[in-house]
């Protein structure tokens, strides 16, 4: 039996919603420590609504009770819908924040890129973030020098190699916080969807690499919307659910399970001012799905257009706002991307309440379901402003027979093409 190198029991992670952490005195801390055995009486009884479903107005619990094994070598996909808590659990396993309550044993040296440029610091070069973040996993100079070279290569940085980080790119940010993360040796790499950053060729170096890293008997977790990528990678899949693992099992019975979900998103979000994506220029409001008669639409017909809407407030003049939307499919295969008319490049938005649209002609998608983010930024557009998670969701129905294809054509796309059948005339 291989060794077991993660061991999750418990783990819960409660958020009290609204409040900010107060910074306490000496004092303080000296009676949080004499009351610490109160404390723990308390959280006893505390998780107890957690279980039964009657929780307090202003706590939200991001995991609950997640119990789980990892052994040496496995590549494990966690799986699960915007706000399932697979970002909380992996920061709980990478040592970035503690749980509320419950145990976690990491066996070995964790390597994790969980956020663009996580661990790096922005003014320091690339060269000099490299041996930061050996450092940090606990080697030795000499080790970071044995792989310096092969991480560059890997990254494709060796031009930038001596600039500060703050003013890579967001996909150079993520091929070298990626290159650190997998050639430094940690005995677990913990990768979230990050890699979503990179271009297609960057993303296939990647997955390859994790494989070796697998095949070299250390151990991954992996969390990605990308089906196909888990069911390449993967050999087992753990499934989340409002901070539940309700399956744990063979990587293609936790993707059936998850596209099988089909309420996690709608064709509308509308954000309120305290959860708005935003910053001191532009504040998200609200983003949705329209059919041709300009009517909110979960399901649209193959045959007729559609649009994306996103609605947004700019507080303060901003130059050069750029909106754009990214689309998948419910295999997480990336279907197309969209950005406001270059036009807007070159000209200022005064405050006041704006919105961008995309239309898509009828015979454009194959049926399925489809979901959207968006995000926004400015000049020099090297980083985006912010992106929201992926918010939107639509179906496309495909009314037309197609013989054995019954409602559905093969592939992703569903164009009407014009064919012309004429009968030769013989030689």
């Amino acid at each position: 039996m291989s060794e077991i190198v993660i061991s999750c029991e418990n783990v819960s992670k409660r958020y009290r919603i609204g409040q900010q952490e107060r910074y306490g005195t000496l004092r303080d801390t000296l009676a949080s420590m004499l009351a610490a055995p109160v404390r723990r009486l308390r959280s006893t009884v505390e998780r107890a609504p957690a279980q039964n479903g009657h929780r307090g107005p202003s706590t939200f619990w991001a995991l609950n009770d997640v119990s789980f094994e990892v052994r040496r070598g496995e590549v494990v996909g966690i799986i699960g819908h915007n706000g399932a808590g697979k970002s909380t659990l992996l920061k709980i396993l990478s040592r970035i924040t503690r749980p509320t309550s419950g145990s976690i044993e990491l066996h070995g040296r964790v390597g994790s890129l969980l956020e663009v440029g996580t661990g790096f610091h922005p003014e320091l070069s690339g060269r000099e973030n490299i041996f930061l973040n050996g450092a940090m996993l606990g080697m030795k100079q000499a080790e970071i020098k044995r792989k310096f070279d092969e991480i560059v290569a890997f990254a494709d940085v060796e031009k930038f190699i001596d600039t500060p980080v703050k003013r890579y790119s967001s996909g150079m940010y993520v091929r070298l916080a990626f290159g650190v993360a997998a050639h430094l040796e940690p005995e677990i790499l913990i990768v979230d969807e990050v890699l979503a950053v990179g271009d297609a060729q960057f993303q296939r170096k990647c997955l390859g690499k994790m494989n070796d890293v697998a095949k070299s008997g250390r151990t991954v977790l992996f969390v990605s919307h990308n089906m196909a990528a888990l069911r390449s990678l993967c050999n087992r899949g753990l499934v989340l659910d409002k901070g539940n693992l309700i399956l744990d099992t063979d990587t293609e019975t936790a993707v059936r399970e998850y596209l099988s979900d089909d309420s996690a998103m709608e064709a509308q979000v509308v954000w309120n001012e305290t959860d708005a994506p935003s910053t001191p220029e532009i504040r998200f409001l609200k983003a949705y799905i329209l059919d041709e008669e300009g009517q909110y639409a979960p399901v649209i017909d193959c045959r007729k257009d559609f649009s994306i809407a996103l609605e947004y407030e700019v507080l303060e003049p901003i130059s050069g706002l750029r909106i754009g939307f990214f689309m998948r499919n419910a295999e997480g295969v990336g279907m197309c991307g969209s950005n406001d008319p270059e036009a807007w490049a070159n000209l200022t938005r005064e405050p006041h309440r704006y919105v961008s649209r995309c239309d898509f002609p009828g015979y454009t998608l194959n049926a399925g379901k489809y979901s959207v983010f968006f995000g926004a930024d400015a000049p020099p557009n090297t980083h985006p402003s912010f992106v929201t998670p992926y918010c939107l969701s639509f179906t496309i129905e495909d009314v037309e027979g197609h013989g054995p294809f019954k409602d559905k054509l093969p592939g992703v796309v569903r164009p009407k093409l014009k064919w012309d059948v004429r009968q030769l005339s013989q030689s």
